[in-house]
């Protein structure tokens, strides 16, 4: 069985974070599930691409958590949320495929 893409983890760890802090009015518990998603997705990028490339893509994860505040403020919660995801999940994608 092949496993999940660091890409997906990345995006589902943005999406999931999002949605466990805002169903549980809990925000640091929605961090815990970012962070733990991020630091999986990390572990992925350095096996798949290399230190250098997980480093970026790390950068690149916080950078979207940190812009999807001020997206929400233009565009709402969720599509900020998804489309900072998605973004991450297309960074993902084109640094790991260029690697192998």
């Amino acid at each position: 069985m092949r496993s999940v893409p660091a890409g997906v983890v990345a995006a589902g760890g943005l999406v999931g974070g999002y949605g466990v802090a805002r169903w549980t009015r809990q925000r640091p518990l929605g961090g815990v599930a970012l962070a733990a998603a991020g630091a999986v997705a990390a572990r992925r990028w350095h096996h798949d691409a290399g230190p250098r490339a997980a480093a970026g893509l790390s950068a690149a994860y916080v950078a979207a958590f940190a812009g999807s505040h001020p997206l929400a403020k233009k565009v709402g919660a969720w599509p900020a949320v998804l489309t900072v995801a998605a973004g991450v999940a297309l960074a993902s994608w084109t640094v790991t495929r260029r690697a192998r």
